[in-house]
């Protein structure tokens, strides 16, 4: 059996998630609090599987219980179950240590099915939230993010075989000041010569190999 909890400052939400989860067979209610001292003291006396915590409560709001209760008992998954969804929220609870973040509009099925998979301690994210973290993840970042553009037309050229002076004339500077930006390239691609440089143009998709 999964024994869930659950911290909610509202009498009424605590009574229809209380209803959900006596409707499961395989889970039964391991207690309810109603601000996040209440929540802290049940996780201590009841061990619960699951923990579904609100976060905007009095006292203690759900984010500083989140973190306690993570510190003093880390076995107890901690599901925030809330109707915020901005950013900063977001973050600290994921930094508190919690196992999932759900949105109060959550369906009854879903909301059981999260409970299941945080009971095996599997990370349960409300589909917006899992969007906004997507949508919010950087391109992972290559040594050709810090090269100007001059310095990128410099190092095609230079991967594709021409010297000092070939780059020059193309680019219409003189022979010194392409000997400057090699060396600068050099140092920015933490590289020891052309070579090696024309070697990371091709391997993050500035050249091709048979343009070497």
């Amino acid at each position: 059996m999964i024994r869930v909890a659950v911290a909610d400052d509202h009498e009424i939400v605590r009574r229809g998630l209380r209803m959900t989860i006596l409707g499961e067979d395989d889970m039964e209610w391991a207690g309810e609090a109603a601000n996040g001292r209440e929540a802290v003291a049940l996780a201590r006396s009841q061990r619960p599987d699951v923990l579904l915590l609100d976060i905007q409560m009095p006292e203690m709001d759900g984010l500083a219980a989140a973190a306690q209760i993570h510190t003093e008992q880390p076995e107890v998954n901690i599901l925030i179950l809330t109707s915020f969804d901005n950013d900063a929220k977001l973050y600290a609870a994921l930094k508190a240590g919690v196992t999932g973040y759900l949105l109060k509009d959550t369906p009854g099925d879903g909301l059981v099915a999260a409970i299941r998979g945080a009971a095996q301690g599997i990370p349960q994210l409300h589909p917006e939230i899992a969007r906004k973290l997507m949508g919010q993840m950087a391109a992972p970042a290559t040594p050709l993010d810090d090269l100007t553009e001059r310095e990128r037309e410099v190092l095609t050229l230079l991967a594709q075989g021409n010297s000092n002076k070939e780059i020059g004339a193309a680019l219409f500077l003189t022979e010194a000041t392409i000997k400057g930006y090699v060396s600068t390239l050099l140092g920015k691609l933490h590289v020891l010569d052309r070579t090696q440089a024309a070697l990371v143009a091709v391997r993050y998709g500035l050249v091709n190999v048979d343009e070497l």
